[in-house]
């Protein structure tokens, strides 16, 4: 390629949780530092035909479930591998993939890998190896994220010597704001229910999303147990939501009236102000108050991503306070902010409180850089249409734990579900459903083995009353939780579906007894009737709950029952499993 001028960088992004658009967004401010032209998408927001006259493009994409694309690229996929397209079709583009991942999974940054490959079989020349950063890390994914980066810009100053003359700006001058707050006087904001005031004409979509009518919220974990766990039972009528057993369904929090009144103290706004944004956001009305903005939009309440830091230190003219925000940005500083910000899992208005001066320094203008969207949240669905018509359940475990931080840490969304009380007036939740990756089969005398402790078991119920209703009864479900009398979620129905001949149930109840015992430990003890569920059956088997260390110790008791009752060596027992994984007998949902 030839040192004339560099061409406008394009940067796409694929993310699910925002921590790839986040990294994204961070490579086009280090553009902008170096007054490169830059442009910043989400894949699927991107004419993909296009690509064949790009020069220069970026690609920082996650990987989800088993191995899938995020939600906002999948439509770029699809294109990407059809097999019509030409071999040499992007022989004219340089071009880069960094993945962002997590080892615990097993398919780990599998989508940055294939992407990688299908570019090079395309005739595309990467620029450097694909990036796998890995969210198990000490540092995180910044621990491969920044020598990455620096690795790009040497190869891009390579290709492009005109840019080694540019003075870039220095790291403590703040860019341009992305936005514009416009404030108005005297005007009253627009109803924010505009999205829903008529019925809708079609399926729910994250863009529109149906106001679900919460019917009760119930806890069903014994009073003096540690953990507070919801049934939630929604209306759904007139929705147009259809959904099966493994599918889920999503929803986005809200932040709570206090760290609402506190968040704008301390940047000085009134919750009754009204705005209107350029360029405007469609996710919120227009005009719109502060309120509404911080309440559904600013993430004020999560644990704050370095690039909070890197902005807020370029706004910091207290000396004290801008060496440690400085700090906190640098690549040397990622053990400390590690310590200062992940372990305690403190949150982004927590630190503005801890650097006052810093925060009486930020403009409206900046708000929407400083602090990401507030993400959806997945529930696996607890409830079949069959068996609930026009309804629609999830289990809800609230998430409280305490750090070395005076206040207990408390989880958004389950925190806010378990405030909202339909005793003492009408609550509605907007909501839309997704197909979840768990997949039932379809044939009557197949059985199916599910295995899922706590809340894990929530696509489980769903699943048992779907194909109980289609008459399909060789279920087994093995159920695990602390005591028999505190968390045993849905004991009335499950010894309903036993009675009725439709289940076979085991039980862990761990704390009950001196020596814990876990579902593996059922497993294990059940290994004949596995196997010939498995082996002459063909049986579908499933795990689903939490991703610590549950899902690969059922795993390694499953690989036993195989060698133990099949004869089969470790190795063909893992070949075993491996098999049934590809053809979808053995499938896993297991969230962190």
């Amino acid at each position: 390629m030839s040192p004339h001028d560099p061409p406008t960088l394009l940067v796409l992004y694929g993310s699910q949780t925002g921590t790839a658009q986040d990294t994204a967004q961070r490579l086009a401010r280090q553009a902008q530092r170096r007054r490169v032209q830059v442009c910043l998408s989400p894949l699927d927001g991107y004419n993909v035909a296009e690509l064949i006259s790009e020069s220069l493009v970026v690609f920082v994409c996650s990987t989800t479930g088993q191995g899938e694309p995020p939600d906002n690229m999948k439509n770029f996929w699809r294109f990407l591998f059809r097999k019509s397209l030409p071999v040499g079709s992007l022989s004219r583009l340089d071009c880069a993939v960094l993945g962002l991942g997590d080892s615990s999974y097993p398919k780990f940054n599998f989508v940055a890998k294939k992407l990688h490959k299908r570019l090079q079989q395309l005739g595309a020349c990467t620029l450097l190896p694909v990036g796998l950063a890995d969210d198990q890390h000490d540092l995180g994914s910044d621990a491969v994220v920044d020598p990455w980066l620096q690795a790009f810009w040497d190869k891009v100053l390579s290709l492009y010597p005109t840019l080694r003359n540019v003075l870039p700006l220095r790291e403590d001058e703040p860019l341009p704001p992305s936005f514009t707050f416009h404030f108005l006087d005297g005007v009253s904001e627009q109803t924010e229910d505009r999205l829903w005031t008529d019925p809708p004409s079609s399926a729910p979509s994250p863009s529109q999303p149906f106001p679900a009518r919460m019917l009760s919220n119930r806890r069903v974990t014994e009073a003096s147990h540690f953990q507070d766990v919801r049934l939630i039972e929604f209306d759904i009528t007139h929705s147009h939501m259809e959904f099966t057993a493994g599918d889920v369904v999503m929803m986005r929090p809200r932040n709570s009236a206090e760290d609402v009144r506190q968040f704008c103290e301390l940047l000085r706004l009134r919750p009754d102000s009204v705005f209107t944004l350029k360029p405007c956001i469609c996710k919120l009305p227009r005009p719109c108050t502060v309120r509404h903005l911080v309440e559904s939009y600013l993430d004020v309440a999560a644990v704050p991503r370095r690039s909070f830091f890197e902005l807020l230190a370029s706004f910091a003219s207290n000396e004290l306070e801008r060496d440690k925000l400085a700090e906190f940005s640098s690549a040397a500083g990622q053990d400390e902010l590690h310590g200062y910000c992940n372990r305690p899992r403190r949150t982004a208005l927590e630190v503005l409180a801890d650097f006052p001066h810093t925060t009486a320094e930020l403009k409206a203008d900046y708000l929407l850089d400083l602090f990401p969207e507030i993400q959806p949240r997945s529930f696996s669905i607890a409830s079949s249409l069959q068996a609930h018509p026009n309804r629609l359940h999830i289990l809800v475990a609230v998430v409280q734990y305490r750090t070395k931080l005076y206040r207990p840490r408390r989880g958004l969304c389950s925190s806010w579900l378990a405030s909202l009380d339909p005793a003492e007036g009408e609550v509605s939740v907007p909501l839309w459903v997704k197909k979840g990756s768990l997949r039932f089969p379809v044939q009557k005398e197949r059985p199916v083995i599910m295995v899922g402790p706590g809340t894990g078991v929530a696509p489980f119920r769903a699943a048992l009353q779907e194909r109980i209703a289609e008459g399909k009864t060789a279920n087994v479900l093995f159920f695990g939780c602390r005591s028999e009398s505190k968390d045993f979620y849905f004991r009335t129905e499950w010894e309903d579906m036993r009675s009725a001949g439709h289940l076979v149930l085991f039980t862990a109840f761990s704390r009950d007894q001196e020596e814990k015992v876990y579902v593996q430990h059922r497993v294990r003890e059940n290994a004949a009737l596995l196997w010939d569920l498995v082996a002459n059956q063909n049986a579908c088997f499933y795990i689903a709950g939490n991703a610590k260390q549950m899902p690969a110790s059922v795993r390694d008791a499953l690989k036993e029952v195989f060698q133990q009752e099949g004869r089969l060596t470790a190795e063909q027992a893992q070949e075993m499993l491996e098999a049934m994984e590809r053809t979808g007998r053995f499938q896993s949902e297991t969230w962190s």
